[in-house]
């Protein structure tokens, strides 16, 4: 027999013991079983600062030190303004 289930999502963190532990309290009382699937970002997972410094490094990237590839000056376009 198929249970009708909702999902609820929240956040938290896995304790040194391998215990999740939420952010806040669940929006319903219990006992009550549940099923959880849990999200992390992978271990191997590449942040910005690497990715940008593996790029600079890349012979596919070479060209753009060409002098001709400098189209652009400080004087060229607009400032941007991100004021509301």
């Amino acid at each position: 027999m198929e249970i009708p289930m909702t999902a609820i999502e929240m956040s938290g963190m896995v304790d040194e013991h391998n215990q999740l532990k939420l952010d806040d309290s669940l929006p319903f009382s219990g006992p009550r079983r549940v099923r959880v699937i849990v999200l992390s970002p992978m271990d191997d997972e590449v942040d910005e600062i690497q990715w940008l410094q593996a790029a600079s490094r890349n012979p596919a990237f070479a060209f753009l030190a060409d002098l001709e590839e400098d189209i652009y000056s400080a004087t060229d376009g607009e400032p941007f303004n991100d004021e509301a």
